[in-house]
């Protein structure tokens, strides 16, 4: 029985002293088993925060492309109309300069006539007469005769001398079917005393004007449609009427020679749509 005792108590001892081992083995393994699983959970954390922050980088793209689209969309849509906007531009521009161009064209065609005429005129009335001016105002000839050439002081009837002078002016006239005339009667400001026909200088002004018309019309065969008789009394004068001299540069009738207006546009607006066409 005690050979049985001591041979139990060896195999315990035995037995015991095998598990230690085994367990010291086992705990080692365990502990590296760990050590491993520990790492690899580092590194799947890290792995998966990788992936999300690249799911959030991807989603950013993604939604950035669809942003460029929608712009590059918009994008077009502006070009589009901007490039429909830059045509009909371009065309109104054009179309402008096109009327500029014209209107040019009238302006130097009627300046034309115009300087024709003046050179007509001067020919035919004579230059050298100081009695007689001759010049141009924006596109406007302006014939200014002195009284003492047409009317005896105070008097409205025009006299022989100055129908031989209306003539010259007629003639030239009359060649020129597009013009007409204005005939200006102007008085220096003497007041006129009334001889119970005419009241005062506003009266003797369109008088002597419309004195002429008559003449140019009855003697001279000018059109009277392109006749027009007005009177401007003593308030357009020359000069000062300080002096007997300045008195009788302001006695004068202006004959103002200038293309119809109405026809002169029709002119322009014939040729802006020829070249519409």
């Amino acid at each position: 029985m005690r050979k049985i005792v001591i041979a139990l108590s060896v195999l315990m001892a035995l037995t015991s002293c095998v598990s230690k081992k085994q367990y010291a083995a086992l705990e080692a393994k365990q502990k590296e088993t760990q050590d491993l699983l520990n790492s690899c959970t580092v590194k799947l954390n890290s792995c998966l925060e990788e992936k999300a922050g690249l799911a959030a980088t991807a989603e950013s793209y993604k939604q950035h492309n669809q942003d460029l689209i929608n712009s590059s969309k918009d994008l077009t849509v502006l070009t589009t109309k901007g490039a429909e906007n830059l045509e009909k531009s371009l065309e109104s521009l054009k179309e402008k300069d096109l009327k500029i161009s014209r209107l040019q064209d009238a302006l130097t065609k009627k300046d034309s006539v115009t300087l024709a005429l003046v050179t007509s005129l001067k020919g035919a009335v004579g230059i050298n007469d100081p009695d007689i001016e001759i010049n141009v105002e924006k596109g406007v000839v302006f014939i200014s005769i002195a009284d003492k050439l047409l009317f005896k002081s105070g008097s409205y009837e025009v006299s022989d001398k100055a129908k031989s002078v209306l003539a010259k002016v007629a003639k030239v006239v009359n060649d020129k079917p597009d013009f007409e005339c204005m005939v200006e009667g102007h008085t220096d400001d003497v007041p006129y005393k009334s001889n119970g026909v005419l009241l005062d200088n506003w009266d003797l002004s369109v008088k002597r004007s419309t004195s002429i018309v008559r003449v140019l019309t009855n003697d001279l065969n000018v059109n009277p449609a392109k006749l027009i008789a007005a009177g401007r009394s003593s308030y357009v004068p020359l000069v000062a009427n300080d002096s007997p001299e300045n008195k009788a540069r302001n006695r004068r009738t202006r004959i103002v020679v200038m293309p119809k207006i109405d026809q002169f546009y029709d002119m322009i607006e014939k040729e802006m749509k020829k070249q519409a066409k």
